[in-house]
């Protein structure tokens, strides 16, 4: 298991590979794919409200409010699927976590453009654990000032964590991919401070 920081500076973010055999990724796939309420995702851009293609969903301990890209939402309560990824996800990277966003990219014609987590209401340089079902996809870091790529692939149940101050420093994406015709799940494991 990968346990070195893939950023040359300034963060940390640890990619520990596939955690899990393909058959047991495939069947959280299948089981998140089938048993989440996905919602198209409600983003504000240029002063403009934007409905994406990519659908979302937020859980968490509890009925959570998380705001981001200016468009409040409101946590669900956990599924038992969640609960499983969720241990999986604390055991890896030795933290506990109270909500998670999950995303649903449809093909790699959707992507996610340069962002980063830095919420207000996240835990402050708390770790962030990504967790990757389906298509594998690579995903990208691009240093703040410097400008400085990294780039990496996402098995199918593999899981990411970033760590540290790479929030700060570091903005992250998953770009466009249109030779991938297949979806890919993707759960981001945090920590909302109350």
């Amino acid at each position: 298991m990968e346990t070195s920081n893939i950023l040359p500076k300034d963060g940390l973010v640890i990619y520990s590979g596939a955690v899990m055999s393909p058959n047991a990724a495939d069947e959280f796939y299948r089981k998140l794919f089938s048993q989440i309420d996905w919602q198209p995702d409600e983003v504000m851009m240029f002063g403009k409200h934007i409905t994406t293609k990519r659908k979302v969903a937020w859980f968490g301990d509890e009925e959570f409010t998380y705001t981001y890209s200016k468009v409040r939402k409101k946590a669900c309560v956990w599924i038992p699927v969640l609960h499983e990824i969720k241990k999986i996800a604390e055991a890896v990277s030795g933290e506990n976590f109270n909500s998670c966003l999950l995303n649903l990219y449809h093909s790699g014609a959707e992507g996610m453009g340069w962002h980063t987590d830095g919420e207000r209401e996240l835990k402050e340089n708390g770790t962030i654990a990504s967790l990757s079902f389906g298509a594998e996809r690579t995903f990208q870091f691009r240093h703040k000032l410097s400008g400085e790529l990294v780039s990496i692939w996402l098995e199918n149940g593999s899981v990411l964590q970033m760590k540290g101050e790479t929030q700060r420093y570091w903005q992250h994406r998953l770009p466009v991919a249109t030779k991938v015709k297949s979806p890919r799940i993707n759960l981001t494991f945090r920590t909302i401070v109350r």
